[in-house]
């Protein structure tokens, strides 16, 4: 019986050692498979990491592009810059404009043969694309007598900035004084109809006044939502920094004249965007991102070279595109 005994024991035992051993041989199997798939995973993501990242940067530039794009103001001209032809073919030159790219126009007191149907006017506006981005006005036309008319007039061309373009008030001692009192009544005048007024600066408005300038007079003693209309080309004129002034007046710039005026002195340069002076990418950037900017207008008040109204107009467009191409 002892010696039974002793035998199943030790057949016990043998089986007891073989049932360890397979199991620990099943348990390196299975971290030896883990192990695989573990390299398996690496070889498949290394694999395909370089496709994912070209994706994922294709992704992002497009993102990053597109979010830069929807910065950008959209781009209008002041009908000034063509009066000699809009006077003699209205319908034509506002054609012309379109097809040159503009979103938008800012009127300044020729309508051809709408001034007295704005709804045709309207019509032939959204029938070749354009907006109207504003319009410069006097305060004659938004005096008592005079406010509803040209209210409703405006109102029904859904414009929303109606810029005093010219007052000889702004660069007298006196006179700025008024010019501020009535920016800041019609301001909450105009409120009600959603619609904003401003004032476009010449070079006048930069002379020395109360140990600043007219202009900056204005900007501190007007509500914040007067819209400042920097003109470019007047205050690089006068030697003064137009980015510096969209900085120090944030969120006010929300329509803007880009004209060139070549200072007095400067040789071989024209006023033409792109050919002249201007750090005019470092004014988009400060536009965009400062100024509030929601329309950027044109202006060309000269014409180089015998160029026509419309050919100089069409140079500064130009030149305009390569500088936004650049952000």
């Amino acid at each position: 019986m002892n010696r039974v005994r002793q035998e199943k024991m030790r057949l016990g035992m043998i089986r007891d050692g073989e049932g360890a051993f397979i199991d620990s041989i099943h348990r390196l199997a299975g971290k030896v498979h883990c192990q695989i798939q573990v390299i398996k995973n690496i070889i498949a993501i290394m694999v395909l990491l370089p496709f994912l990242s070209n994706v994922n940067a294709h992704t992002t530039g497009n993102d990053m592009k597109e979010s830069t794009m929807k910065k950008v103001p959209q781009l209008s001209v002041q009908l000034w810059s063509v009066k000699d032809v809009i006077s003699e073919d209205f319908e034509g030159t506002l054609k012309v404009l379109a097809d040159m790219g503009f979103e938008g126009v800012e009127f300044a007191g020729e309508f051809g043969s709408y001034a007295n149907d704005v709804k045709g006017l309207k019509n032939f506006l959204d029938s070749i694309n354009l907006k109207a981005s504003g319009a410069h006005v006097s305060f004659e036309q938004l005096n008592p007598s005079n406010f509803d008319k040209t209210v409703a007039f405006y109102q029904q061309l859904n414009l929303d900035t109606l810029i005093i373009g010219w007052d000889e008030r702004a660069w007298h001692p006196e006179g700025i004084k008024a010019v501020v009192k009535l920016l800041n009544q019609l301001d909450k005048k105009l409120a009600p109809y959603n619609i904003k007024t401003g004032f476009h600066n010449h070079n006048h408005e930069f002379n020395d006044f109360q140990g600043t300038t007219y202009w900056d007079y204005l900007a501190m003693n007007t509500a914040d939502s007067v819209v400042l209309q920097q003109d470019v080309g007047w205050t690089t004129y006068t030697g003064k920094d137009a980015v510096e002034y969209v900085n120090k007046y944030p969120n006010r710039t929300l329509t803007t004249h880009y004209k060139v005026r070549i200072p007095e002195g400067v040789k071989g340069k024209l006023p033409i965007i792109g050919q002249d002076t201007i750090d005019w990418l470092n004014l988009l950037k400060a536009n965009i991102n400062v100024g509030g900017t929601k329309w950027i207008v044109v202006e060309q008040e000269e014409y180089p070279n015998g160029l026509s109204s419309l050919d100089a107009v069409a140079l500064s467009k130009k030149g305009l595109d390569t500088y936004i191409k650049q952000l």
